[in-house]
């Protein structure tokens, strides 16, 4: 691999003046820079960032923290960080907690050792190893979807209450009053946040919520699978089920294609976050779609805005959901 020496000297220049025509720090004269431009492309020579960031603070990269990479949902959302990071001119560095806090903490040391420019995280849980970590830390951070307990930062998130509101609403629209609730785990926000929509659209209609219609699970097909077992069993099954996501939810209607339960006929169900396989399901869901690209893209430019405004007010973003009707949902059958 070619030196910035190297090319210096096949330049005939001093290596200042190398640095200076890379970084554009000092005006160089057009027939140094494109003797430099020329060796620098002859012998395909790439600057080390690690020397540039040491010279400049700056690193442009940023460091991204997920709970689990095989959910469609966090690689939506990635996407559109990732697209507008690359037009804002920054790098990302993608760390995956697999929901475990501790290896959470691990990966953001990490990343700090890194010299990232900024930090997103999307909490896997929080712990006083967690809050003490982010808040010794002055690195500019963006967090999405999951608030961290003791730790200031700019907020991104989706009106998760009012998506899980609207998905209840819509089944006792279409008749059903025996609904149920497959909400994600306790101990996070969005959780409680669309099972609190949930109740209130029992409430609003005079339904009273049954808590045997109410399971927490893990946001996997599995976790759905089981609970819709669970749901199924009893002895007065429910004739709808809100699903506080898709993949929860596709578990779930192999768990009721199993039981020998007809979709929608006999039990309709509304999933959450609009993943590309919710449209390919069978029968497509029905679901609430977060605006997840556009989630990913606010969080991208928010967090380049704070790297280059340290000191403004921090900003809370709150997105619209919608519900997206397709064939996994039908008027109760009298």
């Amino acid at each position: 691999m070619a030196t910035m020496k190297q090319v210096a000297e096949k330049a005939r220049v001093s290596t200042t003046t190398v640095s200076h025509v890379i970084n554009n720090t000092r005006v160089v004269s057009e027939d140094a820079r494109e003797r430099v431009l020329a060796v620098i492309q002859e012998l395909r020579y790439i600057p080390s960032a690690v020397a540039r960031s040491l010279k400049n603070d700056k690193t442009q990269t940023l460091g991204m923290m997920i709970p689990n990479n095989s959910n469609p949902y966090f690689a939506e959302i990635i996407q559109g960080i990732e697209d507008a990071s690359f037009k804002l001119g920054y790098n990302i560095i993608l760390c995956n907690s697999y929901d475990d806090p501790k290896k959470q903490a691990a990966y953001i040391r990490v990343l700090m050792e890194k010299r990232i420019d900024g930090l997103i995280l999307v909490s896997s849980g929080s712990d006083e190893e967690l809050t003490q970590l982010l808040a010794d830390e002055g690195i500019p951070k963006v967090l999405v979807d999951r608030e961290v307990s003791g730790v200031a930062a700019d907020f991104i998130e989706a009106d998760h209450e009012q998506g899980g509101y609207e998905a209840t609403k819509y089944l006792i629209e279409l008749g059903h009053r025996r609904i149920a609730c497959v909400a994600g785990p306790e101990n996070l926000l969005p959780s409680g946040d669309r099972v609190a929509g949930y109740l209130r659209a029992l409430a609003e209609a005079g339904l009273a919520a049954r808590p045997d219609y109410l399971i927490h699970s893990d946001f996997t097909s599995q976790g759905g699978f089981n609970a819709f077992r669970q749901l199924l069993a009893l002895p007065e099954r429910p004739s709808a089920i809100f699903a506080s996501n898709d993949l929860m939810a596709i578990g779930g209607i192999c768990a009721a294609n199993q039981a020998g339960v007809a979709i929608p006929q006999q039990l309709s169900v509304v999933g959450y976050d609009d993943i590309a396989l919710a449209s390919f399901s069978t029968p497509p869901l029905t679901t609430i779609a977060q605006p997840k690209h556009a989630i990913g893209t606010l969080t991208a430019q928010v967090l380049a805005d704070r790297i280059a405004l340290p000191d403004t007010p921090l900003r809370r973003e709150m997105l619209k959901s919608q519900l997206v009707v397709r064939q996994s949902t039908a008027r109760l059958q009298a």
